[in-house]
């Protein structure tokens, strides 16, 4: 196991079977985030994308809760200055890697913290986490993509409550509303986001990969451009296909059809 020392504020970890866990790690301000600490976040996801040896990525925070948000006592430094750069800003690095993020949400995940929580694949939470926005309590104009990913999530109604009157969103509710896909006990967070990696990483590596681009891309458009941008690639990607590799994938199938399915995470 490769890590970092204990005393940095964002903790990469790589394992062997394929897993990254990213920590934020300054849990006595509830993992509140400075600007290098968001730029050092950006560069944990930046090196993640590129490290072939990394399949999928778990990102999670130290302590009682995930991230707090941004540190206001330095709301100046935060807001001001090179936040355009898309190279140090987190949540465009998160969007932009072509891995699985799984969010480890382990407590409150306040306004920036929230953002970060939207930006992952895949949240599992602890019971009695939650989803805070205090973006309209505090005076601060949303960046990291709230306004608008919210209400597509949760549904614009929801999403207004949790934001304009800064309402929190717990676990079990985000839970039904299919924003979190699993809750489960405090010590059991990691080890459930664990059992959703390995899940993944029992599949093809490459189609994963194209998998979730198409799904997040097409997110992003209409149900008629999804569905084409779908037909396009997926045409690109079996003309690429070579008749050893279809043969492979037959070979694949008809082993896996041998063996009686799981469908339990």
């Amino acid at each position: 196991m490769e890590g970092s020392s204990s005393d940095k504020l964002i903790v990469v970890t790589r394992e062997p079977d394929g897993i990254a866990t990213v920590t934020i790690n300054r849990p006595k301000s509830l993992n509140s985030l400075t600007r290098p600490m968001m730029v050092d976040l950006a560069k944990a996801f930046k090196a993640l994308a590129k490290d072939n040896s990394v399949r999928v990525i778990i990102l999670s925070g130290a302590g009682r809760a995930f991230c707090s948000g941004v540190d206001l006592t330095a709301a100046q430094d935060v807001f001001k200055g090179d936040v355009k750069d898309p190279e140090t800003d987190p949540v465009v690095q998160m969007e932009q890697c072509p891995k699985p993020i799984i969010g480890a949400i382990n407590g409150l995940a306040i306004t920036a913290g929230f953002e970060i929580a939207l930006a992952c694949d895949m949240l599992v939470a602890a019971k009695g986490a939650a989803f805070v926005d205090t973006h309209a309590r505090f005076g601060i104009f949303p960046s990291w993509g709230l306004s608008q990913k919210l209400a597509r999530f949760i549904g614009p109604n929801k999403a207004r409550e949790v934001s304009l009157a800064a309402m929190p969103l717990s676990a079990e509710e985000a839970e039904k509303l299919g924003f979190v896909n699993y809750v489960v006990d405090q010590n059991e967070v990691l080890n459930k986001a664990r059992q959703l990696a390995a899940a993944i990483m029992k599949n093809s590596q490459d189609l994963v990969l194209r998998y979730k681009s198409v799904i997040n891309d097409g997110y992003k458009l209409d149900l008629r451009q999804g569905l084409a941008i779908e037909k396009e690639r997926g045409h690109e990607y079996y003309d690429g296909m070579t008749p050893e590799q279809f043969k492979k994938m037959q070979e694949f199938i008809a082993r896996r059809s041998s063996k009686k399915p799981s469908s339990k995470l």
